[in-house]
Parts: structure tokens; C-alpha cells; sequence
């Protein structure tokens, strides 16, 4: 079992921190910079509304947290050089701040975003930064001066490709980003992830999100940015991040969130229809239940069992007639 981290690697700061406080995180980013490190910069839409980006990995049971696209992008970068400025106690000073939001109820969309705003900006309709927006205003103002680039999955392979290589180079000093970045990248130098409206993340993604970082030997920082309303679930999975970062644990707990969905059928989260069965409670019962059903269904090994030929054809077809439609999948191709 890979209970440990790869040699040579630290565990990751992770610290959640409201939005009214981007401006420290804004601040350590730069002092990180200014260390010789990179960083990433994740949000969940490339830009504009979110009803034509369906995509993130929310929970299906968070009503607050309705899916937007994140795996599509584009790209730009600056190409100013960073200042140097000292690092101090910003990361200190950025815990010290941040205390986590409480979660409020549902409020009407129009209180929060006027329809001047709204028509203005169609994203505003949803109220989430997107990445092409957050891009230039983090460029012309807290993050002037450094090099940030823009990635995100509308770019075509090219682009992402050198875009990519730019930032492992290192003449990238900051990357805005979607979740296209999410697996498959290696960036030693790379020790800060700061996720934007992090309660909008699944915590599957979350925990790859934050794998990004800390590949390489300096202490490095996961930052999880929330918005002003965050759900009971979002709370949940957002107290796991910052408790854990054991995979096993944060895979459990999404299970018991999400529930597995369907193994004969399309329904990929949710509670499966065991009328008596718990997926974790019973897991150990379940897995002798497995390797029983298995042993049933391979003739060779059934052929020394007291099971007989007709017995077997009466299970095979209740359980066709039980599943109906769902078992036909299986049976397919």
C-alpha cells in the first residue's frame, strides 16, 4: 500500500482562505515568486456563463455547487520581468487572516448580481471569476510585473503544448488556469496552487489539483479560495483537504459523499440500491460476496460445487430479469 510520499518530497500546506482576503494571497504569490518558485492559479470556467461549461466534478447532492466547464482554454502571457522583493511571514500572515466563511443559505441571484452587472458580464450571471478574466486583471494589477500565462483546454494541442513547456522552462512565472492542468503535469519548481472558488470542486479534483504542487524538494502551499456562499458538503470536503492529505482517507470520504453510482448502468454518483448493504460498513462481507459470486459464474471453478447446471440457468436468468435494461449494458459488445 502507498502510504507515504515519494522521497525528497515535503507534505503541502494546505489553508483555506476567504475571498475577501485575495489580496494577501496575492501578495504571498508574489513573495514566492520572488524566491525563484512558480505558481498556478486554478478557476472553474474559461469565461462567460457558466450554462455552456458544464463540467466540473461537483457532487450531484450540493445544490450550491452546480457544475461549470473547466477542461477547455486559451493562452497569453506577459512577458515583464518579476520584481524582487523579500519573502517575510506573508504565508504566516495569510493564516492569520483567513478564517473560514460560514455557510449561508440560498439568496437570490439579482441581490447579489445586479442585472447591469449581469448583462455586462454574463459570467457575473453565476457569480464565478473565469480564468480569461482573472487573467487580465491579475496581469494589469496585484500580479504586474510577472510573467503569467493563460491555459485552458480551448486552446488547440500546439498551443497548450507550448504554453506548458514556457511554464516548465520557467520563463512563466504564473499560470491561470482550468482544471485542464489537473493531471498530467510536472513542475518541480512549481510550490504554490491557489484554487478559486475551491467550494465549486469535487474533492477528487481538489486533491489532484494539489499534487501539482510539491513534486519537488521546497516546502510548498495549497491555498483552496472560497466564495461567499459555501453548502454543507462544500464545508465538508473543503475541512477534509485542509485535515488530510491521504488519498485512501480523501477517496473514502468522497465515496461516502457521492456514493458509487451505478455498476450496471450510467449513473456515475449516488447511492447504490442495496436495500440492506453499506458500500464502506460492509465493505469486508462484500468482498467475500465478490469472490463467491465470482467462483459461481466461472464454470470451471462451479464445476466442483454442489451447484447444478439448472440451478445455475435459474440464477442467470432472475438476474437478467431483475437488472432488465441496466444488464443488458453489460451484455452489449
Amino acid at each position: 500500500m502507498l502510504d507515504e510520499l515519494p522521497p525528497g518530497r515535503t507534505p503541502i500546506v494546505t489553508r483555506r482562505v476567504p475571498g475577501d482576503d485575495a489580496e494577501k494571497v496575492w501578495d504571498f504569490v508574489r513573495k514566492q515568486v520572488a524566491q525563484g518558485r512558480q505558481a498556478y492559479i486554478v478557476y472553474p470556467v474559461i469565461e462567460g456563463s457558466k450554462d455552456d461549461q458544464p463540467e466540473l466534478d461537483f457532487s450531484h447532492d450540493d445544490p450550491e455547487t452546480g457544475g461549470d466547464a473547466a477542461l477547455n482554454a486559451a493562452s497569453q502571457v506577459s512577458k515583464a520581468r518579476p520584481p524582487s522583493t523579500g519573502s517575510g511571514q506573508a504565508f504566516d500572515r495569510l493564516r492569520a487572516g483567513s478564517g473560514a466563511p460560514k455557510s449561508v443559505r440560498k439568496g437570490k441571484t439579482a441581490e447579489l448580481f445586479p442585472n447591469s452587472a449581469q448583462e455586462a458580464n454574463p459570467a457575473a450571471k453565476s457569480g464565478l471569476k473565469s480564468a480569461v478574466e482573472m487573467h487580465e486583471k491579475l496581469r494589469n494589477g496585484p500580479l504586474a510585473g510577472l510573467r503569467v500565462g493563460l491555459l485552458h483546454g480551448r486552446l488547440d494541442a500546439d498551443e497548450k503544448e507550448i504554453i506548458m513547456r514556457r511554464f516548465q522552462r520557467g520563463e512563466i512565472d504564473v499560470l491561470v488556469a482550468t482544471t485542464v492542468i489537473e493531471v498530467g503535469v510536472d513542475v518541480p519548481n512549481a510550490a504554490v496552487m491557489v484554487v478559486e472558488h475551491a467550494e465549486r470542486f469535487g474533492l477528487a479534483q481538489l486533491h489532484q489539483l494539489r499534487g501539482r504542487v510539491g513534486r519537488g524538494s521546497a516546502k510548498s502551499y495549497c491555498i483552496l479560495v472560497t466564495g461567499p456562499r459555501v453548502s454543507p458538503l462544500a464545508e465538508e470536503r473543503l475541512n477534509a483537504m485542509v485535515r488530510t492529505q491521504d488519498g485512501f482517507e480523501l477517496a473514502e470520504l468522497d465515496l461516502s459523499m457521492r456514493g458509487p453510482g451505478e455498476f450496471f448502468g450510467t449513473r456515475q454518483a449516488g447511492l447504490p440500491d442495496f436495500r440492506v448493504a453499506d458500500l464502506l460498513r460492509d465493505r469486508k462481507l462484500l468482498e467475500l460476496a465478490k469472490l463467491e459470486a465470482a467462483r459461481f459464474a466461472n464454470p470451471d471453478q462451479a464445476a466442483g460445487s454442489d451447484t447444478t447446471e439448472a440451478e445455475r440457468a435459474r440464477v442467470w436468468a432472475r438476474l437478467k430479469e431483475a437488472w432488465q435494461r441496466r444488464y443488458g449494458l453489460v451484455e452489449a459488445g
